[in-house]
C-alpha cells in the first residue's frame, strides 16, 4: 500500500481493507467448516426426517477435476471454481438444496515422471501437492461440501474405479436389446446352443483357452494384439490423443511409432450410436456437440468383398459404392493382418519396377515400408503430401462387379483407424487416391460423368473429379446397370446387388475406435486381473478389492533409444515379482496367478467420480441407488439424468467426456444407476490469458519486471516483444492468487474474475485492474459501516422513490444474471446501484441496506457475511433467501421515445412503457416539433417501435 493510503487507514481504522478483508476471510472460513455451512444433506438421511428440506429442489454442480500440480495454482486456474462457487450459492439462496464439491485427480504421468527425477515417491509429491492447492483453495472462500471430497489416488476409491472395470469386463453388448448383459448370460446362450459358436462345436467341447477367446470377442473389455502409439523414449504406450500432429508425444516431444502390442482395450464402439443420438438430449455447446459427432463419424455405406484367391478375401468399406465399376486397384493400411496373408514369394511376371520400390521381393518391400510408415503419426499419414508413398504387395483382387484383377498395394494414407484399414481406389474420383495413381502409373476409369467440360478421360485430367450431383457411366455388367442413375439411386441398387450376390451388404462405419486402455506405467490403477498358467485371464472377485498399487524401487518404464521402434515396454510393476506371482483361491482351489503389470489410464479415475461425490463413504456399494435417484436420476428436462451442470474446459471435448459418457452407460444398463448421461447440462468457461514477454533470444522474461517506455516494453535495458498468451510458470507471467488475496483480499480476487467479461470468454488479466473491484466493496463498506467507529450507519427510515426503483431493477436484473452466469454484468448492476446509493447521501435505510447485502452475497462472500452479522442477524447469509423485486418498481414510469423524420431525431417524447402503437403515434404526429419539422408536408409512412421509436417519411 502507498503512504498516502496509509495515512488515510489511519485516519479511518475502520475502512476496509487488505488487512480487514484478511482478518474478516479467516474468520468466516473457521466458522463455516465448524458449522458445516456446505453440507448437502441426502435423500437418505437428513432429508428423510426434515419434510421442508425434502421439499426443496435440488442442484448438483460441479468443476471438472483438478490435477495437483506441484506449481499450484495461478490466477487463471480458479476461474471456473469461482464460477461455480457464485452460481452454487445463488441456487442455495433461491431455494435448492445444493451440492458442490471438489476432489483430485491425482494419478498420472507428471507425478510419475516427477518420481523419476527426483525419486520422491509419486504419492508423497502428490499429496503434498494437494494440500498446497487446498489451502489456495480454502483462500478463495469456495462453498465446498468437504465432507464429500476425495482423490482418485485412495484405495477407497479406486477399489471402485477396479469394480467398475470389472463389470465392463464381465458384459457384453447384446445388439438386439440394444443394451449390455452380464457374460454369464452369454455363457449360457452358448451352453444351451442358443448361440453357436464360431466353429459350430459345443460349448462344452471347447477348451478353457478357446471359450476365453470366443467370449473375449464379445467382453465390453478385451485384451487384444492391436496397433498402438510406441514411444520407446518415453517407455510407454499412448493413446492418439497423446501424439502430437508431427508425430512425437505430447509430454517430453519423443518419437512415437506404430507397434503392435498386447493392449486392454473398451469396446466403445459398441454404443457408438446411443452416444451420437443421446446427444440430442443434453444440454451442451452445439460447438462441443459437433466435435463428439465428428469423432464419433457416423458414415452410411456398404461392405464389399474382393475375393484373393478361393480362401482368402479383403473387405472394404465405402460410402460410395456407386463407383465400385472406377475401382483400379486397392490400398490396405501397412499394419493391416492381412498383408502377410496375401503376399507371395516373388514378384509376378511383369510387375512395374515403380511398384516394387527397389527390393528385390514383396515381403522386403512390405517390412521396409511397414517401418517407414511406422515413424509417422496417424495426423501425418493423413495430411496432403506432395508425394504419394506405397508398395505393391504382389497380390491381386478381384473387383467383384467388373471380374477385372486390381493389384492390391500398401501406403500410409490409409489408417487401421477407419472402416477395415482397406480401400477400393477409384482414382478418377477421388484426390488422393488420383494423386497415388499418377504417381505408380495404375489405370483410372471414369464412372461419374462430370459437369465440367474435361470429358471423360481422367488421363487428360489435372485432379479427380468429385461429385454427388452427377449420373453414372461405364458401370455395367451382364447383371446389372447403373448408367444414367443419380448417386443416390445408383448406391442403392449396387448394394442390393452386392446383397444378393453375397459379396457385400449396406452398413453403417463409425470413425469412432475402441478405447485403449492400457498404459506401461507405475502412477495408475492396478487391473484387478490375474493370469493361470495358460495364459488365460481371470478378474478378481470383488472381497480381493481393492488390489493396491505395490511399491517398487524404480518408478518409470525402462525407456529405450527414442528411435528404436523394435524396442518392447517393460513395466514397472512387472520388477515386483513377490507382487507380479501370486497363488490365489478363486473358487476352484489355490492356483499360482501372474498379475497383470499394466496400469489404467489416467482418464479412468475421472470416468465416474461424479457418482463417488454422492456416496463418498460407501463401502459396500459403488453408490446408493436412493442417493443416485436423488441427485441424478432422469426428471422432466433431463430425459437421461446426470448433472445439473458442469464446469469446465472445451479442451475436454472427446476424451473425457466421451469416455465418461461410456462408462455411464455401462453402468446404466446394468442396473447400476438409474442415470444414462453422467452430465446433463455442459458449461466451457474461457481462458485468462496473460501477456509473455520475450527478449532476442525469444526466451521468456519475468512480466512483473517489464517496463513500458514510450510505447514498448524493455527489460533490464533490453527491448522485448510482447505476445498474448496462456499464462504459466515456464512463461514467467504467472500470478498466483495469493499475492491477489494479499494485496487486495479474496472477495476482489473473486469480483474480477467475474467482472473481466463473459465467463465463455477468454480474456487477458490486468493486475493494475484488479483494483476497481477493491474500490467497489470500500463504497459498499462505506454505505453501512462507519470508518471512522465501526458502527452500523444503517436506519431504520423508508427509502425514496427513486432509490426504491433503483433497488428492485437492482434485484431483477442482479437475479436473472446469477441464474443465467451472466456474473459480469451482474457485478455492473450492484455497482450501478450502489453508486446510486453513494450519490444519494445520507445513511441508508435497512429495507436497502440488507438487500444490497444479499445481493452482492454469492460473489463477495465473507464481506456479506459480515455485513450481515453487522446488521444485526445471528444465522449465515448462506442460506437466506434471495431479495425478490416488486414489480411495480422495475418498471420504470416513463421511457423516452425518439421521433425521427428522414433518419434525423426531431422530438423526445417521456410515455408510458405500455403505450400502444396506435397511441404512439397519435402523440408523435402531435408534437409540436414535429408538425414544425413536416412544415405541412404529407406523410408517406409511420413506422412505430413501441415504446422506444417513431420513424416518419414523409410524402
Amino acid at each position: 500500500m502507498s503512504e498516502t493510503n496509509s495515512a488515510a487507514e489511519t485516519a479511518a481504522p475502520h475502512r476496509y481493507t487488505a488487512a480487514m478483508a484478511a482478518d474478516i476471510e479467516a474468520r468466516w472460513q473457521d466458522f463455516w467448516d465448524a458449522e458445516g455451512t456446505y453440507e448437502a444433506p441426502n435423500p437418505t438421511g437428513d432429508l428423510a426426517g426434515d419434510p421442508e428440506l425434502a421439499a426443496k429442489p435440488k442442484k448438483f454442480i460441479m468443476d471438472m477435476f483438478p490435477y495437483p500440480s506441484g506449481a499450484g495454482l495461478h490466477v487463471g486456474h480458479p476461474l471456473g471454481y469461482i464460477a461455480t462457487d457464485v452460481y452454487a450459492r445463488h441456487q442455495r439462496m433461491t431455494g435448492h438444496n445444493v451440492l458442490h464439491t471438489l476432489g483430485f485427480d491425482a494419478f498420472g504421468l507428471p507425478a510419475e515422471q516427477y518420481a523419476v527425477q527426483t525419486g520422491t515417491h509419486p504419492r508423497t509429491s502428490t499429496e503434498s501437492n494437494m494440500e498446497n492447492m487446498k489451502v489456495q483453495l480454502r483462500r478463495l472462500g469456495l462453498g465446498h461440501d468437504n465432507r464429500r471430497s476425495f482423490a482418485t489416488i485412495e484405495a477407497e476409491y479406486y477399489k471402485w474405479t477396479q469394480w467398475i472395470f470389472l463389470q465392463i469386463f464381465n458384459s457384453w453388448y447384446d445388439t438386439e436389446a440394444d443394451r449390455a448383459r452380464p457374460v454369464a448370460e452369454l455363457v449360457e446362450q452358448f451352453e444351451s446352443g442358443e448361440r453357436p459358436t464360431p466353429d459350430g462345436r459345443e460349448w462344452n467341447a471347447l477348451s478353457a483357452a478357446e471359450r476365453a477367446d470366443v467370449l473375449g470377442e464379445y467382453r465390453l473389455a478385451y485384451a487384444s494384439d492391436a496397433p498402438v502409439n510406441w514411444s520407446p523414449g518415453l517407455g510407454t504406450v499412448l493413446a492418439n490423443e497423446e501424439v502430437t500432429a508431427d508425430g512425437r508425444s505430447e509430454r517430453g516431444n519423443f518419437p512415437v511409432f506404430k507397434a503392435k502390442l498386447r493392449q486392454w482395450n473398451m469396446r466403445i464402439t459398441a454404443y457408438a450410436d446411443r452416444l451420437l443420438n443421446d446427444l440430442d438430449g443434453l444440454d451442451w455447446p452445439e460447438a462441443i456437440k459437433l466435435q463428439q459427432r465428428n469423432w464419433i463419424g457416423r458414415s452410411e455405406g456398404a461392405r464389399v468383398e474382393f475375393p484373393v484367391d478361393t480362401a482368402v478375401g479383403i473387405t472394404v468399406f465405402t460410402t460410395r459404392q456407386d463407383t465400385l465399376f472406377g475401382a483400379t486397384y486397392m490400398v490396405l493400411a501397412p499394419e493391416h493382418e492381412m498383408v502377410e496373408r496375401i503376399i507371395p514369394a516373388a514378384w509376378p511376371e511383369g510387375t512395374h519396377p515403380v511398384w516394387t520400390g527397389g527390393h528385390p521381393s514383396p515381403a522386403e518391400a512390405v517390412t521396409a515400408y511397414r517401418k517407414q510408415a511406422a515413424a509417422k503419426s496417424d495426423v501425418e499419414r493423413q495430411a496432403e503430401a506432395k508425394d504419394k508413398t506405397g508398395v505393391f504387395t504382389g497380390a491381386y483382387a478381384t473387383n467383384p462387379v467388373s471380374g477385372e484383377k486390381v493389384p492390391v498395394f500398401i501406403a500410409d494414407y490409409v489408417l487401421m483407424g477407419y472402416g477395415t484399414g482397406a480401400i477400393m481406389a477409384v482414382p478418377a474420383h477421388d484426390a488422393r487416391d488420383f494423386a497415388f495413381a499418377r504417381a505408380f502409373e495404375l489405370p483410372m476409369r471414369c464412372v461419374v460423368q462430370p459437369s465440367d467440360d474435361r470429358g471423360t478421360d481422367p488421363s487428360t485430367w489435372d485432379d479427380a473429379f468429385s461429385s454427388y450431383d452427377a449420373t453414372l457411366v461405364n458401370s455395367s455388367n451382364d447383371e446389372i446397370s447403373l448408367d444414367g442413375l443419380g448417386v443416390v439411386e445408383a448406391k442403392a441398387r449396387i448394394t442390393e446387388w452386392l446383397t444378393r450376390h453375397g459379396v457385400g451388404e449396406g452398413t453403417v462405419n463409425f470413425r469412432l475406435r475402441d478405447w485403449l486402455f492400457s498404459r506401461q506405467r507405475y502412477w495408475g490403477e492396478p487391473f484387478p486381473i490375474v493370469y493361470d498358467e495358460e495364459g488365460i485371464a481371470h478378474p478378481l472377485p470383488e472381497s480381493m478389492l481393492p488390489l493396491e498399487l505395490p511399491e517398487v524401487e524404480d518408478y518409470s518404464p525402462r525407456t529405450f533409444d527414442p528411435e528404436d521402434a523394435s524396442a518392447q515396454p517393460e513395466t514397472p510393476l512387472s520388477r515386483n515379482a513377490d507382487w507380479v506371482n501370486v497363488t490365489l483361491d478363486l473358487g476352484d482351489g489355490p492356483k499360482k496367478y501372474r498379475r497383470e503389470t499394466n496400469t489404467m489410464p489416467n482418464w479412468a479415475g475421472s470416468c465416474w467420480y461424479e457418482l463417488r461425490y454422492l456416496d463418498p463413504n460407501n463401502d459396500r456399494q459403488l453408490v446408493d441407488p436412493q442417493i443416485e435417484q436423488y441427485w441424478m436420476g432422469p426428471r422432466e428436462g433431463q430425459p437421461t439424468g446426470g448433472v445439473d451442470l458442469y464446469v469446465g474446459g472445451a479442451e475436454h471435448a472427446v476424451l473425457h467426456l466421451l469416455y465418461a459418457r461410456f462408462w455411464s452407460k455401462v453402468l446404466h444398463d446394468l442396473g447400476h444407476i438409474s442415470s444414462a448421461e453422467p452430465f446433463h447440462k455442459l458449461y466451457n468457461q474461457g481462458m485468462i490469458q496473460a501477456f509473455v514477454y520475450r527478449d532476442s533470444r525469444g526466451i521468456a522474461v519475468p512480466a512483473a519486471e517489464v517496463e513500458e517506455r514510450d510505447g514498448a516494453f524493455h527489460h533490464d535495458g533490453e527491448k522485448v516483444s510482447r505476445v498474448l498468451g496462456k499464462m504459466g510458470k515456464s512463461l514467467k507471467n504467472a500470478v498466483t492468487p495469493d499475492e491477489i488475496c494479499a494485496e487486495y483480499g479474496a472477495d476482489t480476487l473473486r469480483l474480477y474474475e467475474m467482472a473481466m467479461g463473459p465467463l465463455d470468454v477468454s480474456r487477458p488479466w490486468d493486475t493494475r485492474a484488479v483494483v476497481g473491484q477493491y474500490r467497489l466493496l470500500q463504497r459498499l463498506w462505506r454505505n453501512v459501516i462507519d470508518e471512522e467507529t465501526g458502527e452500523v450507519t444503517v436506519v431504520d427510515a423508508e427509502p425514496g422513490e427513486d432509490t426504491l426503483r433503483a433497488l428492485h431493477k437492482a434485484i431483477d436484473g442482479v437475479g436473472q444474471d446469477l441464474a443465467g452466469m451472466r456474473f459480469n454484468t451482474a457485478i455492473a448492476k450492484i455497482t450501478e446501484l450502489n453508486n446510486h446509493l453513494t450519490k444519494a447521501g445520507g445513511p441508508l435505510p435497512r429495507s436497502v441496506a440488507e438487500p444490497l447485502v444479499l445481493l452482492i452475497a454469492p460473489l463477495a462472500p465473507h464481506v456479506a457475511e459480515e455485513l450481515w452479522r453487522r446488521l444485526g442477524h445471528g444465522d449465515s447469509v448462506v442460506h437466506q433467501d434471495f431479495p425478490v423485486a416488486d414489480p411495480a418498481y422495475v418498471v420504470d414510469e416513463t421511457v423516452t421515445c425518439v421521433v425521427q423524420i428522414k433518419g434525423k431525431v426531431r422530438a423526445r417524447l417521456e410515455i408510458s412503457p405500455s403505450i400502444t402503437d396506435e397511441e404512439l403515434e397519435a402523440l408523435a404526429l402531435a408534437d409540436e416539433a414535429v408538425v414544425a419539422a413536416l412544415g405541412g408536408a404529407g406523410i408517406r409512412k409511420v413506422i412505430v417501435r413501441a415504446p422506444k421509436l417513431v420513424n416518419i417519411v414523409p410524402a
